[in-house]
């Protein structure tokens, strides 16, 4: 099936992959090869790449270990039947990651999941991150399809610098603009007011939280620099109060 015409299948999907906190991820037992299925925690990398924090303890670690082709399942936890909202299986690679690029996730995922803080720098977990082959969005009738990675991750091959600021951009915005990110979530995304913070940035949007709800901003126009950063907020900002 084909999606409709006034569907935008890419975008659905990335904000699938950028909202969800929790999955189903399915990893295979090495000896028998047969599937497993479990509930992890996610969060997402600046590309848009789903990031892991488990433990070797763990059956579907141990898994992993032995043959990294995993699928991670994300939906939107719509109200009523679940059958009923968007949902995407991702397939890929498990990867785990070392050196710098596990910073990178560590500081991206415990933006997502402050709670890891108790358990991060436990000698038996580790940081992944998968990389997709590709996914499968079902949305409902009409809104079946197949998507390739380069159409639903987000280019970060030019955005270094955004990157680089992106934690002190998170921080600022929590520290001293908590009134913004609440006119953001109400003016722009119709959210209720809440406690909402920021909880990472990218080229295309940022991502914001308050308890278990998430939103995705989606920015107008790509940004890669923490000057184009800065005024695309100053910007947002203040089409948020115009409608306040």
């Amino acid at each position: 099936m084909q999606p409709n015409a006034n569907f935008d299948a890419s975008k659905l999907a990335r904000s699938l992959l950028r909202r969800s906190r929790q999955g189903a991820l399915a990893t295979l037992m090495p000896e028998s090869g047969d599937p497993y299925c479990s509930l992890v925690n996610v969060a997402s990398h600046a590309d848009g790449s789903p990031i892991l924090l488990i433990s070797r303890l763990a059956l579907h670690t141990k898994n992993i270990l032995g043959d990294g082709r995993v699928s991670l399942m994300l939906d939107e936890r719509a109200a009523g039947d679940p059958l009923e909202g968007a949902r995407i299986m991702l397939a890929g690679r498990a990867e785990e990651a070392i050196g710098e690029a596990a910073k990178i996730l560590r500081r991206r995922y415990l933006n997502a999941h402050r709670s890891a803080e108790a358990f991060v720098n436990f000698k038996d977990f580790s940081f992944f991150r998968i990389a997709p082959s590709g996914l499968h969005l079902v949305a409902g009738f009409g809104r079946i399809i197949d998507l390739k990675p380069e159409q639903f991750l987000t280019d970060i091959g030019d955005a270094a610098e955004l990157l680089e600021a992106e934690q002190g951009a998170v921080e600022h915005m929590n520290e001293d603009h908590r009134d913004a990110m609440n006119l953001y979530a109400t003016q722009l995304l119709g959210a209720e007011p809440a406690d909402w913070r920021c909880t990472g940035c990218d080229p295309d949007g940022m991502d914001m939280q308050a308890g278990s709800a998430t939103l995705r901003l989606d920015f107008p126009e790509r940004v890669a620099s923490a000057m184009a950063l800065r005024k695309m907020l100053v910007r947002l900002a203040g089409e948020a109060r115009a409608k306040n």
